[in-house]
């Protein structure tokens, strides 16, 4: 199962390689030769629906869905994960850039047999990374623990599910989707195969900083409540501190020691002030959630099919 949103440089690069994987996985008897290659167009404006639909009639073994609009890569995958769940034994999801080593699905697949119903893709190591991106990855993960939420290092978005895995996942109905804290949650018997990850054959990275930054903010605040007990802890802190100012400045008044002046007014205004503004930043933030949690609109909506789809 493969999400894909403006990939059209890369997808002629990296579908003869899933589909390479996949016969291989049938000639050893390890997937059924009903085994499909699921592509989600993620609203993409480009040619890629136009590419996915051409694979299709090429090879039965490519089939696709088209969402109405841009859904964001965590609802895309949810989207083709729920459309698959009632037709399959097992589910790999992966990104179609390439840079996920295709060949460890093998060591999935027997892992599944093993009887695992998640297997997590994880990367041995960042080396091919830049500094920047490694250090910013590994804050991310950092931050995320810090945060109470339960994610497995390293890993992103290459797993198998089994359909039991499936059947649970789809019982969780939020909105604000970050699979990578949810799917731990399930509970079932679980490992991690190492891979090494590539450099993207083709076309531009979705996921700058901006993005990292808004995954890490969404996966928090929807799996964990903490920010809000640290939000508590600091405003605790905060009144404790005005009290102690409060009365030092009252004993400085009895004894006669007060010096006018507006660099110690200025300081405990902006220091007060601005725990006031995180505090009613990160309250909004929840407050926010739970409004579009409320609604509980589609999180997402199905608009083509290539040809007769068949799982």
């Amino acid at each position: 199962m493969i999400p894909c949103y403006n990939e059209e440089e890369v997808l002629p690069i990296t579908a003869p390689l899933f589909l390479e994987e996949l016969e291989l996985l049938q000639s050893k008897g390890l997937v059924n030769q009903l085994s499909r290659i699921c592509f989600v167009n993620d609203g993409s404006s480009d040619k890629t629906w136009e590419l996915i639909t051409q694979l299709s009639e090429q090879n039965p073994s490519f089939v696709g869905i088209s969402l109405s609009r841009n859904r964001g890569h965590q609802n895309a995958l949810l989207a083709g994960l729920m459309d698959c769940r009632d037709k399959c034994d097992i589910t790999i999801s992966i990104d179609a850039d390439g840079q996920d080593d295709i060949s460890v699905m093998e060591d999935m697949v027997n892992a599944f047999f093993a009887g695992c119903d998640v297997v997590y893709g994880v990367r041995s190591s960042r080396e091919t990374d830049s500094f920047f991106k490694r250090t910013t990855a590994q804050g991310f993960y950092a931050l995320m623990g810090k945060m109470g939420v339960e994610s497995v290092y390293n890993h992103a978005d290459y797993r198998l599910l089994s359909a039991k895995a499936l059947d649970e996942l789809a019982k969780y109905e939020e909105v604000h989707l970050f699979l990578r804290g949810m799917v731990p949650l399930i509970g079932f018997k679980s490992t991690s195969v190492e891979y090494e990850r590539h450099e993207r054959m083709g076309g531009e990275s979705h996921y700058p900083l901006s993005k990292m930054l808004s995954l890490a903010v969404n996966g928090i605040t929807s799996l964990s409540v903490r920010p809000i007990r640290v939000v508590t802890a600091a405003g605790f802190v905060a009144a404790v501190i005005g009290l102690i100012g409060i009365a030092w400045s009252f004993i400085g008044w009895l004894l006669g020691s007060t010096v006018s002046g507006w660099a110690s007014l200025a300081v405990i205004i902006c220091f007060f002030g601005g725990m006031q503004m995180l505090s009613l930043g990160v309250i909004g933030e929840y407050v926010g959630k739970t409004y579009m949690e409320t609604k509980r609109r589609p999180r997402f909506a199905i608009d083509k099919r290539t040809g007769t789809r068949t799982l």
